[in-house]
């Protein structure tokens, strides 16, 4: 570390201490705030907490200080919700004063400081992409449109396993696979292109900038920089990386993808004359409603929100019935019995299969992609439960918690499907119940939900109906170990997966 840097750190250290006490003494606004841990001045409770403030850390200190309250993280109020009555204030009831997006360092960067939509503040520009990223991206014509390119990607994922004899014996580590049928499901709606393998060059250089975006914004490495400025020097380095890594995204998105699809689209169109996404995007361009920053910010938001968090449902799915045989034997013998042995399953036929959609919501419910949804930020002073809420707060909703606590499921902790064909048959997916928000509602809620359902249907539905899925020798049960991010969580270590084929 330079010593001179130091010190000119210690002595700004010192200095801000000194001011923060100073001008809360003398000109201080009274708010009633939510409880939590007492803070210290230019630390607040970082130092308490510390970095890591995953939903379940949050879901601790939620039991000691009640269903809302306040972490002051250096200079940032964070404000945490644990409750369906609370979540409904802030997503619904309130969801225009409390439907703005904070954005840290790192996400300042990946987002342009906001040009994407999942990362806009509530406004125009927000209402604007919103509307722009609908009709190409989140309708049921779209659903329509693709879904027998994502039958033909399960189709292909399912023929490219058997053809492996490792897969029926030492195991395979299927979530390679899968992440391919991902991308070619979501290429094919953006710029319908597919990659013909997971050794494509251009693949693999996309999954490689892909995943250490991921890796870097996902991180709690950097928090101490964002929530503290005067230590923000020390994220010099981290900011650098973060910085060349989205330059060469957005360079590859451009290069390799929307420049080539602009001289696509000036000869033809696809789909039997549907324009796949990005035709629809550029039109916006070109009518003056969006530029080109905000073309390739779109592409960023659907590398990363639509493939990666479906992803690490499908995931989680497979861990799940890998590890629980009797759900997995119930699941085939509804799929058998429903639609008859063999008959591979298509989209309208995910509509007729209860215990399927039964095993996607509970393993959305006990494990979430996103636990923390992406976090809300009120743009003015507001009220909350009682309490005032100091403008521009971080609130994260902790929908993990209000997923998995035992005071409002029965035996929360089990990976047990029938409870949504029994005491919970009347809860989904979108929103219904304050309980169970795997994708958020209001507002800002995740509008991919329309594609993900579908797709998870599909491909667990393929694989349960064309393999024994078990884990590889020598062990029982798979590592379904978490790893948690700023808010993201999926699984620590990808699993080899043995996949036994079925003779029909």
């Amino acid at each position: 570390m330079d010593l001179l840097l130091l010190e000119k750190t210690l002595l700004a250290l010192f200095a801000t201490v000194i001011l923060a006490i100073a001008i809360s003494k003398l000109c201080g606004k009274k708010y009633r705030l939510p409880p939590g841990p007492l803070p210290v001045p230019v630390f607040g409770n970082w130092l308490q907490v510390g970095d890591d403030l995953n939903h379940r850390n949050l879901s601790d200190l939620a039991r000691k200080f009640g269903d809302i309250f306040l972490l002051r993280m250096g200079q940032r109020n964070l404000v945490v919700v644990s409750s369906p009555e609370l979540a409904k204030e802030v997503l619904h009831t309130q969801g225009v004063e409390f439907g703005s997006r904070t954005r840290n360092v790192v996400f300042d960067i990946f987002t342009g400081k906001g040009q994407d939509m999942v990362f806009t503040v509530y406004g125009e520009h927000w209402r604007k992409m919103r509307r722009i990223m609908t009709v190409p991206f989140f309708t049921n014509k779209v659903v329509q449109q693709y879904r027998q390119g994502w039958e033909a990607e399960a189709a292909s994922v399912v023929e490219d396993v058997k053809k492996r004899p490792e897969s029926a014996t030492t195991g395979i580590v299927l979530r390679r696979r899968l992440q391919l049928m991902m991308y070619n499901n979501m290429y094919r709606i953006m710029f319908d292109r597919r990659f013909e393998s997971e050794e494509d060059p251009l693949f693999v250089k996309l999954r490689a900038l892909n995943g250490e975006r991921s890796r870097l914004a996902q991180s709690f490495e950097y928090n101490y920089g964002d929530f503290i400025p005067i230590l923000r020097p020390f994220l010099r380095g981290y900011l650098r990386i973060c910085k060349e890594v989205k330059e060469r995204r957005l360079q590859l998105f451009n290069d390799y993808f929307v420049q080539e699809r602009k001289l696509a689209s000036t000869t033809s169109v696809s789909n039997e004359g549907l324009k796949c996404a990005i035709d629809h995007i550029l039109d916006a361009q070109h009518k003056g409603e969006i530029n080109e920053d905000n073309v390739l910010y779109i592409v960023e938001n659907i590398n990363v929100a639509a493939i990666e968090t479906t992803l690490w449902s499908i995931e989680w799915a497979i861990a799940e019935l890998v590890n629980h045989p009797e759900i997995q034997t119930k699941l085939r013998r509804e799929l058998d019995t429903v639609l008859g042995v063999g008959h591979q399953i298509t989209e309208p036929d995910t509509h007729k299969l209860p215990y399927l959609q039964a095993v996607i919501k509970e393993t959305l419910r006990l494990r979430m992609a996103i636990p923390l949804l992406v976090p809300h930020m009120n743009l003015h002073d507001a009220k909350l439960g009682g309490y005032d809420i100091p403008a521009e707060s971080k609130i994260l909703v902790n929908a993990w918690w209000l997923a998995n606590n035992p005071a409002n499921w029965d035996r929360s902790e089990e990976f047990r499907p029938e409870r949504f064909l029994e005491e919970e048959s009347k809860v989904e997916a979108n929103g219904n119940d304050f309980r169970f928000l795997p994708f958020g509602v209001g507002r800002r809620s995740c509008p991919g939900i329309i594609l993900a359902l579908p797709i998870l249907g599909i491909t667990i539905g393929r694989l349960v109906q064309n393999f024994e899925l078990l884990p590889p020798p020598g062990c029982s049960k798979l590592d379904t170990t978490e790893k948690g991010g700023q808010f993201s969580l999926h699984i620590l270590n990808h699993s080899t997966i043995v996949a036994k084929p079925r003779t029909f």
